[in-house]
């Protein structure tokens, strides 16, 4: 099993605990304003990299290629492209990734995507598209040698009809060259160990690794939550009860139910994690800090 997924007590030698952290591109120039911030903010962390969503359909995709490009300019970051093959021909996705290779990227978050009518809609793929994840990963390492990271699922995909089948398809994505598993963001850690006991009990050797989402807002979380299948705890809900006209206490409500979560899934082991930072530092700096992940001081001094 990879250290960095073993349940218990870390071992004596404290293994190095690692982060990446995840972007979107921005819409418009206070949205770039922000997310250079936050970029330049997080850097010194040194993140064993950092991705770049790529919207529905490919929506974003020039934004996307940007962004990441902008990453590997003007940064030392490490930059992963997500990708989706989504309404799109294996063509027009090929033409994608070689376009990253091109631009100097060795590393895609490979997703199927969301079907085009919205989640929850039955999927349907793109007729001569990649059929789904695992077709996706076996494309991309046909035409180069990136590194592929993957999604999973601790409370299962809504379209898995059960739990061997939703393993299943984790198991093709590994066997056709994953690199990791990132898993959707979830609140319960428990639910997380029984998952990833579940997978490797399967045979499934791949690393996974945590999403964590700090709450900066309740009812944005709640609103993603429900569209991917996330349960949102009762006990989540009561922390911010009464807090939707003061900013400041959601704040330190929000720094201290992820500061739980993190330290609470380290003292299990977990030593990797994925930072859904919605382009904002704050929290997630905190959070690193917490976890011991500090700038170098000399990097630090001079940015």
């Amino acid at each position: 099993m990879n250290e960095t997924n073993t349940l218990g007590r870390p071992s004596a030698g404290h293994p190095k605990i690692s982060a990446s952290f995840e972007f979107f591109p921005p819409k418009n120039q206070a949205m770039e304003e922000t997310l250079w911030a936050s970029v330049k903010r997080l850097e010194p962390l040194k993140p064993r990299f950092v991705s770049v969503t790529y919207g529905a359909g490919g929506s974003t995709r020039e934004r996307t290629h940007r962004t990441v490009k902008r990453i590997i300019d003007e940064t030392s970051l490490k930059p992963a492209a997500h990708l989706t093959c989504v309404g799109a021909t294996k063509d027009e996705v090929n033409e994608v990734i070689r376009d990253y290779w091109e631009a100097g990227i060795r590393h895609i978050v490979a997703l199927r995507g969301d079907p085009p009518a919205g989640a929850g809609t039955a999927y349907e793929p793109h007729p001569g598209g990649y059929a789904n994840g695992a077709e996706l990963t076996a494309g991309i390492r046909e035409i180069g040698d990136f590194e592929v990271s993957v999604s999973a699922y601790p409370e299962r995909h809504p379209d898995s009809a059960d739990w061997d089948e939703d393993i299943d398809n984790l198991k093709r994505k590994e066997d056709a060259g994953a690199t990791r598993a990132i898993t959707q963001f979830f609140f319960e850690n428990d639910m997380f160990e029984e998952y990833l006991n579940r997978v490797r009990n399967a045979g499934v050797t791949l690393p996974i690794v945590p999403g964590i989402v700090p709450v900066h807002n309740f009812k944005q979380v709640a609103r993603f939550s429900a569209a991917c299948g996330t349960t949102v705890p009762d006990w989540l809900e009561r922390r911010f009860e009464g807090l939707d006209d003061d900013a400041e206490t959601r704040r330190l409500v929000a720094a201290a139910v992820a500061a739980e979560q993190v330290l609470d899934l380290n003292a299990r082991g977990i030593t990797d994690f994925h930072f859904y930072t919605m382009n904002r530092s704050e929290l997630v700096y905190a959070l690193c800090h917490l976890l011991g992940i500090r700038a170098d001081e000399a990097v630090e001094a001079a940015a």
